[in-house]
């Protein structure tokens, strides 16, 4: 069973992120201030394995040094030098001649280096005999293995204790923050469903009323319904789309490129904007129809807000090679991070009003449905977004 699961606690991808990003650096903060002890504890443990192991080498040295004064005290014709599956011997005559080698690699390298870290070694000068040795090293190969991993095994056992203590602490914590996310939630979905009503009846007697009288003042109420409609359809996907599956359908793209226009032509005329179209009959696009129109209206009404009064703006939509082509160029002020834009709540002017997530929306259904987006844009002349639908 997952800790999620375990907590009861269920967090968008990006909140989970977050927490196992602050458990993982928590961890390691921790881990850090704990090797400062552990070095030196591990210091500690390598002199004391070194000295042990000294000791035992020592203890067999000598007993080699008994066993040779031993046969020098006796009439045998033959001495059986001990032999160890630890210990190497090294036993050299006058003018540091090799007379015995349990291994010659071994006593070579001794005698070239007798302070490698991982070689000890034990010298004894011998008094006259039998052998006519004058020298005597032993020496034994060991290593700190056993140490390191002691002390990685103990590392991540700690690390694991700390990351899975700080995962629950901090979902703990989050607990109540997670429940007045579920609240917000419910209330979002609520007020949306009781706003749809509304603004539908509202919208209708508008064009009823559009229909039967040319007044400027229907015209500035239409529009800013017009506006309402699309903060509206933006806040809705924004709360739905982790919820609700968008499945795609087979959509006839210029005719809805087409119909979306004629919609943000009053929108335009209102700052004496004036919308071109170049718009390719009969293309047809596999895709969700809201995450389309998602699109279309963001560029649109984005175009329509940062432009100055008595500008153009121009929609294409046509077939190049595999892919469809829809772009929206505008003659304003241009843009200046094109890459901050499609951060959420990120507004390049503040002036303009509006709750930053439009775009980001825009890139979010980009990337789901692998739509290829560009950005062309220069400040003072204006701004160009293309997409790029792969059939």
């Amino acid at each position: 069973m997952s800790i999620k699961k375990v907590l009861g606690i269920k967090l968008i991808e990006k909140d989970k992120r977050y927490i196992y990003t602050l458990a993982f650096f928590y961890s390691m903060l921790i881990i850090f201030v704990v090797s400062i002890p552990a070095y030196f504890y591990i210091s500690v443990e390598k002199k004391s394995y070194r000295l042990l192991e000294m000791q035992n080498l020592q203890h067999y040295a000598y007993g080699v040094e008994k066993s040779i004064y031993d046969f020098s005290r006796t009439n045998k014709h033959r001495f059986n030098f001990p032999r160890s599956f630890f210990y190497n011997s090294c036993l050299y005559g006058s003018s540091s001649k090799l007379l015995f080698a349990t291994d010659k690699a071994v006593c070579n390298t001794i005698s070239l280096n007798k302070s490698l870290d991982e070689v000890i070694s034990k010298e004894i000068l011998l008094s006259p005999n039998r052998l006519q040795a004058d020298k005597l090293i032993i020496a034994k190969s060991f290593s700190y293995k056993n140490i390191y991993t002691k002390a990685f095994i103990a590392t991540l056992f700690l690390g694991a204790i700390v990351f899975f203590m700080t995962l629950f602490f901090i979902k703990i914590s989050l607990r109540p923050f997670e429940k007045t996310n579920r609240y917000l939630r419910v209330f979002f979905n609520d007020a949306m469903h009781e706003l749809k009503t509304p603004l539908g009846v509202m919208q209708l007697n508008l064009e009823f009323l559009r229909e039967k009288e040319d007044s400027k003042v229907l015209q500035r109420l239409y529009n800013s319904m017009q506006s309402m409609i699309l903060i509206y359809e933006d806040i809705e996907y924004h709360i739905k789309h982790k919820q609700v599956k968008y499945k795609p359908e087979n959509l006839n793209f210029s005719h809805l490129l087409k119909n979306r226009i004629n919609v943000f032509l009053d929108l335009a005329m209102i700052k004496n904007i004036s919308i071109e179209d170049d718009i390719e009959e009969d293309l047809l696009l596999n895709i969700n129809r809201i995450e389309l129109q998602r699109i279309i209206d963001n560029t649109l009404s984005n175009a329509i807000k940062y432009s100055p009064k008595n500008t153009k703006i121009i929609a294409r939509l046509y077939r190049e090679n595999n892919y469809l082509l829809f772009s929206v160029k505008d003659q304003g002020v241009g843009i200046k991070d094109s890459k901050k834009i499609f951060e959420r709540y990120s507004r390049e002017d503040t002036i303009q009003g509006g709750f930053g997530i439009g775009l980001s929306i825009v890139k979010h259904i980009c990337d789901k449905n692998n739509i290829a987006l560009t950005i062309d844009t220069e400040f003072n002349i204006g701004s160009t977004f293309s997409y790029k639908f792969f059939k």
